[in-house]
């Protein structure tokens, strides 16, 4: 798990515990104003959100089933709580909704959203009017813009982005246009350019045998050996699942094959704890003087070909 996955799983965890205490200090409340009828519910779902909140702790393998606990426990207590509201009772029909964006897929929130609009009315004894109605749609619509206007943004940002997202090496099409420009800058100035063509092919072992967790160890050690043994100006991208190109600029062969050695050895000296060593296949591959971009390029695809196949 990511440092991302792991602070979005605390935060959920917070959330079902505050939860929990706001239910049974409820409960607690009731009891001391005498309100017996209403208190077996909320401590009923206190002990439903402790159950969430254990669950999400736990990993389980239903991932969503402490998501549908939560839910359950919030449209409960606004069916108790709506009949009581009455005038009040529009300012919390936006709980609803916010709940379902919140905890469900937009597309499924959306529906049951629509679905149970009529039972939130009808419990709030106010559905004969009609901007109850409206602002029941508008503050489900409201609701449904923010996780839409965040994919947009996640899906521009994949878009712009010019490093690969599993790892620490650029993207496919960002390397691909600075590898061209790069390759005009030393044709014109007459300087030489190397190329590590690197393959992994312990990354689909580890992703079948160990899970996800074992294959981003691996791409994040193999990106941190190669890094650490190159320039600052040389540039490593990701042109395959498991094929990786280390661009050298102004490189000659035996600049190349000397950066090929000090990354053999960085890998050799880099053992994990589910795969062992972490082993690489590396070839060096050179651009010849003279040589047009065109067949540059298509002896370098055909490189890297044959190291994946071997």
């Amino acid at each position: 798990m990511d440092d991302e996955s792991r602070n979005l799983a605390g935060r959920f965890v917070f959330a079902y515990a505050f939860t929990m205490l706001l239910l049974g200090g409820y409960a607690t409340w009731r009891y001391l104003m005498g309100d017996y009828e209403r208190i077996l519910l909320p401590a009923s779902l206190a002990l439903v959100m402790l159950v969430a909140c254990l669950l999400h702790v736990a990993r389980v393998s239903h991932a969503r089933l402490p998501a549908y606990l939560a839910l359950i426990v919030g449209y409960l207590m606004l069916a108790l709580e709506l009949p009581w509201l009455e005038g009040a009772a529009i300012m919390w029909l936006g709980l609803a909704p916010l709940l379902t964006v919140l905890l469900l897929p937009l597309a499924s929130a959306m529906v049951l959203n629509l679905l149970l609009a009529p039972a939130w009315l009808i419990l709030s004894d106010t559905l004969t009017e009609p901007h109850v109605i409206l602002s029941y749609l508008a503050m489900t619509l409201v609701v449904a813009l923010v996780p839409w206007e965040q994919r947009r943004q996640q899906a521009l940002l994949d878009a712009t982005n010019p490093r690969d997202r599993h790892c620490n090496a650029l993207a496919r099409e960002a390397m691909h246009e600075l590898l061209v420009s790069e390759y005009q800058r030393t044709q014109f100035l007459g300087q030489p350019l190397g190329v590590l063509v690197i393959h992994l092919p312990q990354l689909e072992m580890a992703s079948e045998q160990f899970g996800s967790r074992a294959r981003q160890t691996l791409l994040d050690a193999l990106c941190l050996a190669v890094q650490r043994c190159s320039r600052r100006h040389d540039f490593l991208g990701r042109q395959g699942d498991a094929t990786f190109w280390l661009v050298l600029p102004d490189t000659s062969q035996g600049g190349a094959q000397m950066v090929l050695q000090r990354i053999e050895q960085a890998l050799e000296a880099t053992v994990l704890v589910d795969t062992g060593p972490l082993r690489a296949s590396i070839v060096h591959f050179q651009r010849l003087p003279g040589e047009s971009w065109p067949r540059f390029e298509q002896r370098l695809l055909e490189q890297t070909r044959q190291l994946g196949e071997t």
